[in-house]
């Protein structure tokens, strides 16, 4: 039971709580900011969660999920993005939890917070190397970037210039996905920060592929 507006609970109450195991607390702060407090805080922790394999980057503001099979170069790409700097979430096991309807909030386990696996150098402690401003602790998941290694030079099933736009359902909910092909020299820092700024002018109602296709179009019309 918690009394707030700096209202005192009865003698009665509090020995009755105490007979049954229960707690009773007492504020100043207002109601309505404590019920506030409380929904958002219990709202997390009651929250439907999951986890999911990768490396959870913040990304210009946008919370990116990088994904892909072993050793294809996850944590390498979120080692270049963070000395470009942008934040790390996660590396590994990123929990995701569905804090509302239409948002999924990911951090890190408290075991592997501030921690970033790299082949080769082993476990870095980001948070030392590159300073607090290296770290994030929670993002909202907003793209998923997969990498993927072409087969024979190719990837199934991959557009060359993709007409409608790429997503995955991550608890019940539309993510925004692009594919990223792994080959020796592409820059795939550059290509992730170009996904994000893309994906951000799509929500503004800008897309550079529709655009080039209705261009096209009255070229087209023209010609006729």
């Amino acid at each position: 039971i918690i009394f707030a507006d700096g209202v005192e609970p009865h003698a009665r109450i509090g020995a009755v709580a105490a007979e049954n195991n229960g707690s009773v607390l007492h504020t100043a702060h207002a109601a309505a900011d404590v019920i506030d407090v409380l929904r958002r805080y219990l709202g997390r922790q009651l929250a439907e969660s999951t986890t999911r394999h990768g490396v959870f980057m913040d990304v210009l503001g946008v919370g990116v999920l990088i994904t892909g099979d072993s050793g294809v170069g996850k944590s390498e790409l979120g080692l270049e993005l963070i000395s470009r700097g942008h934040g790390l979430v996660a590396d590994d096991v990123v929990e995701i939890a569905r804090i509302a309807p239409g948002t999924l909030e990911a951090r890190a386990p408290t075991l592997l917070k501030d921690f970033l696996e790299v082949r080769g150098l082993g476990v870095l402690n980001i948070r030392t190397i590159f300073g607090e401003t290296a770290i994030r602790i929670r993002k909202n998941l907003k793209l998923i970037v997969q990498l993927e290694k072409p087969v024979g030079g190719v990837i199934p099933g991959l557009e060359r210039l993709p007409l409608n736009a790429s997503t995955e359902e991550v608890m019940g909910i539309s993510i925004r996905k692009v594919i990223l092909p792994v080959a020796a020299g592409r820059n795939l820092a550059v290509l992730t920060e170009a996904a994000v700024r893309n994906y951000v002018l799509q929500l503004r109602g800008i897309d550079s592929t529709q655009e080039f296709v209705q261009r096209q179009e009255q070229q087209m019309g023209k010609r006729e």
